[in-house]
């Protein structure tokens, strides 16, 4: 409902070459429309994208006349690729395709008219190897093509790799249906755990990622959701999530288990070596000798049997038999 509102004010929008191509709002909005499954969404956008095409293909017959653009306006409506680079660096005498056939399909050459003024060459580009023709390569694949981000505009912070964090903490935040019972926005919560995170590293290096995916792994557990209703409902702020280390986001049941596991382990290593019985009635299992002193400790109720700690004399090796 947010995108589609955000269309229509686009629409009423008096929109310019210069504005398209320095926010690329053309790139965003396509995108809605080829992953949207919303059908009064997809027609807004295609709208949208119609109208925009127009008002690109008035510029071009209104610079038909005028030495082709090494950056031409189309490009501002869907992402650049290979193909669409190389458009712009053939030789002298050369059209773009988009205005004399399919679009897609590499560049043509043309004898030049007497009519058409003589374009200057830069050196750089003379002195190039990609100034020669190349011969057409179908299909052209790009170089690399990111998917697609579905965050609303208002939540893009133009770097790729922060987008997509934004994007799987949003996912992550929407594992159940938790945020309908709180009637949370998850995208702006995603948003400012991710502020946070990124104030704590500076830059969105593999710190930054690994914080990242902590706080994903353990907003998805299925085994762990308090944390995630938590979050939800404000009991932990993002401010909070974003510096939390992974003992304090487990749950209380692994947290009992740690717990459990260093109080036994604080026992076996705070027993005194000194106070034991030597005897030879137990074999290391390490060294194979006998040599070993014991000591029994009520480490469970007054019922139960008392465990006994053996510490190998030779060796140094410690086991417990219950």
């Amino acid at each position: 409902e947010g995108v589609l509102d955000l269309l229509k004010s686009l629409t009423s929008y008096t929109m310019t070459i210069q504005l398209l191509q320095t926010t690329r709002i053309g790139v965003a909005v396509n995108s809605v429309r080829k992953h949207c499954s919303d059908e009064e969404v997809v027609a807004s956008a295609k709208i949208l994208i119609k109208n925009w095409k127009r008002l690109l293909g008035e510029q071009c017959r209104g610079e038909a006349g005028s030495p082709p653009s090494p950056n031409p306006p189309w490009a501002i409506l869907a992402p650049q690729t290979p193909g669409a680079l190389q458009g712009g660096q053939g030789e002298v005498g050369e059209t773009p395709s988009h205005c004399h056939g399919t679009p897609g399909r590499s560049p043509r050459a043309v004898p030049g008219p007497l009519h058409l003024p003589v374009l200057p060459v830069c050196p750089c580009r003379a002195n190039s190897s990609k100034a020669k023709p190349e011969t057409p390569r179908t299909p052209t694949s790009p170089r690399f093509l990111p998917s697609p981000c579905l965050l609303a505009p208002c939540y893009l912070t133009g770097d790729s790799v922060r987008d997509k964090c934004i994007e799987m903490l949003t996912a992550a935040l929407r594992m159940d249906d938790d945020y309908k019972e709180f009637g949370v926005n998850c995208e702006k919560m995603a948003s400012e755990i991710e502020d946070h995170i990124l104030l704590g590293t500076w830059d969105t290096d593999m710190k930054y990622r690994n914080r990242v995916r902590s706080r994903i792994s353990n907003l998805k557990d299925p085994k762990n959701p308090s944390l995630r209703r938590n979050v939800l409902c404000g009991a932990i702020p993002p401010s909070l999530i974003a510096r939390m280390t992974a003992e304090e986001m487990a749950s209380d049941e692994l947290k009992e288990l740690r717990n459990a596991m260093t109080q036994e382990a604080i026992r076996e290593h705070q027993m005194a070596k000194t106070g034991g019985t030597v005897t030879d009635l137990f074999q290391c299992g390490k060294c194979k000798k006998k040599n070993c002193t014991y000591n029994q400790v009520q480490t469970r109720s007054a019922d139960e049997p008392m465990t006994t700690f053996v510490l190998c004399n030779e060796c140094g090796n410690r086991w417990k038999v219950c």
